[in-house]
């Protein structure tokens, strides 16, 4: 009987030990799964407790509420070494679709306008702040710089090769990749979004998975490590910058401005001021000294009528 149990055992954890494997979240290693009966594996996003769509790209706005989670609360499932806040995250106010509320607020006194990246678009301001609506973020500039190859990279070589990962681990539509240029060691990409169509992986979210991956935090499962290659030589990205632009400026920007031309003008007045004091402190010596040698010259001149004959 003993053998028998042996066997029996081992085939139920044979066939439970896959099910329970594959009850994960491949677009998201923090989404919290659950295996609600055969077949039925169902994910949750932690901070905001919606369903998570695992065949896509979690919404940014979800990514930073489940980042703001406390690591304790959370470390069945995240790593040891994810990030903190630090790097300028914060907890941020979700639509139900996933798209950031266009104000966001920290506490119960400070908010600001984000736009639909959630990047900060106007100054902080009270709870009286409003904001009119979720301005697009157009376009995205994403500049990198790699380390050293053994041979130099050709630019259609490292295009292709970064067309095909933002396609194939993002999900990407290449129509959405305007430019890809290259002057080494720095790599410019250039994606372009007026509209997203419904299905449609949002540029905002393809950043955030990208910047994650560099930064050695992957939003993606552990065993999925970003790997780029150029035609079998490893292109090994050491640096990356991140540019938004939105289809309105930033509302902030002229302000800042304005302050710049103030500055600028205060400083030609004083600089005014200071040479008209010069002038007129010149002009006076320059009075002062005509006049005593004025003065010099009256005294030699009415001398010699005083001797006698």
């Amino acid at each position: 009987m003993e053998p028998l149990f042996g066997v029996v055992l081992g085939l139920i954890l044979a066939v439970a030990s896959p099910a329970h494997d594959s009850c994960t979240c491949a677009t998201n290693k923090w989404a919290v799964c659950a295996q609600e009966g055969p077949g039925n594996c169902t994910c949750r996003l932690p901070g905001s407790d919606h369903p998570a769509d695992c065949s896509t790209l979690t919404s940014k706005c979800f990514l930073m509420k489940a980042e703001m989670i406390p690591l304790q609360e959370k470390r069945l499932w995240r790593p040891p070494h994810g990030v903190s806040g630090s790097d300028g995250i914060y907890s941020p106010d979700c639509e139900d679709s996933g798209d950031f509320k266009a104000r966001q607020c920290n506490g119960s006194s400070s908010c600001w306008c984000v736009n639909s990246a959630g990047v900060r678009r106007t100054e902080k301001g009270g709870r009286s702040l409003r904001c009119r609506e979720l301005v697009r973020t157009r376009w995205i500039s994403m500049e990198l710089r790699h380390e050293g190859s053994s041979r130099p990279f050709s630019a259609p070589d490292v295009a292709q090769a970064l067309t095909r990962l933002l396609e194939s681990r993002y999900q990407l539509h290449p129509k959405y990749i305007a430019a890809i240029k290259y002057d080494p060691p720095l790599i410019q990409i250039r994606l372009d979004q007026s509209k997203k169509p419904r299905g449609d992986v949002d540029i905002a979210d393809v950043a955030y998975y990208f910047e994650k991956d560099v930064n050695n935090d992957s939003v993606f499962p552990s065993n999925s490590k970003l790997t780029v290659s150029v035609n079998g030589d490893a292109l090994a990205i050491e640096k990356l910058w991140i540019y938004y632009v939105d289809e309105k400026p930033p509302e902030f920007c002229m302000r800042q401005l304005a302050a710049g031309i103030s500055a600028v003008v205060t400083v030609v007045l004083l600089t005014a001021g200071v040479g008209i004091a010069v002038l007129l402190i010149l002009r006076w010596l320059r009075t002062r000294t005509y006049k005593k040698f004025e003065c010099k010259e009256m005294r030699e001149i009415k001398a010699p009528s005083l001797e006698l004959p």
